[in-house]
C-alpha cells in the first residue's frame, strides 16, 4: 500500500519500527468528503495494511481542520432511491469495521454525516480539542445510512444520539 499512488490518500508505515500504518484522508478541498473513488482507495490501503505482517495497528486521520466532512454530497443528489438500492450505494463502507487489526481514528476538526460514521467503524477514537462530531443528514431530508444509527447509539447513548440525528446538532470530544 505503500509503494502505491494514491489520489486521495496518503498513506505510510510509521513509528520507530515502521509497524503502524498511517492513513491520511487527503482530499483537502472537499473537507476530505467521502467520494467514491477515496471509498475505493481506502478500502485498498486497508486490505494492504491487513495483509503487511509489518503492521500490528492502523491510524486513520484526516486534516486539522476536517477528518471528514460526511459523504460526497455532489455524488449522491441526483441518485435516486432505486439508483441507490440496485447498485450498492455505500457498498463496501463498512471494510473499516471488518479489519481484524486495531483501527484508531485521530479525529480533529469536522466528522460530520459520513465522516463521523467512518471514525465510528474504527475500534478506539482520539479526539482533538478541535474535533466535532455530528449527523447533519436531517438537514437534508435523510438520515444517517452507513449505520450511523446504530453505532452512534452505542457510542453516546439513546438520547444524545437522537437528540443528534433527529436535529443535525453537533457534538465536541
Amino acid at each position: 500500500a505503500t509503494g502505491s499512488t494514491f489520489q486521495y490518500l496518503l498513506v505510510q508505515k510509521t513509528g520507530a519500527q515502521k509497524n503502524v500504518g498511517l492513513i491520511q484522508l487527503n482530499r483537502p478541498q472537499a473537507l476530505n468528503a467521502l467520494c467514491e473513488g477515496l471509498m475505493a482507495e481506502l478500502r485498498r490501503a486497508l486490505e494492504a495494511m491487513e495483509t503487511d505482517p509489518q503492521v500490528g495497528a492502523i491510524v486513520l486521520t484526516g486534516s486539522q481542520k476536517a477528518f471528514a466532512a460526511g459523504a460526497d454530497i455532489k455524488e449522491m443528489q441526483n441518485k435516486t432511491f432505486q439508483e441507490c438500492y440496485s447498485g450498492a450505494f455505500l457498498g463496501g463502507w463498512d471494510k473499516v469495521s471488518i479489519v481484524r487489526k486495531p483501527i484508531i481514528a485521530a479525529v480533529n476538526g469536522y466528522a460530520l454525516g459520513g465522516g463521523c460514521e467512518l471514525a465510528m467503524m474504527c475500534d478506539i477514537i482520539y479526539a482533538g480539542e478541535k474535533a466535532q462530531f455530528g449527523q447533519p443528514e436531517i438537514l437534508l431530508g435523510t438520515i444517517p445510512g452507513a449505520g450511523g444509527t446504530q453505532r452512534l447509539t452505542r457510542a453516546v447513548g439513546k438520547s444524545l444520539a437522537m437528540e443528534m440525528v433527529l436535529t443535525g446538532d453537533r457534538i465536541s470530544a
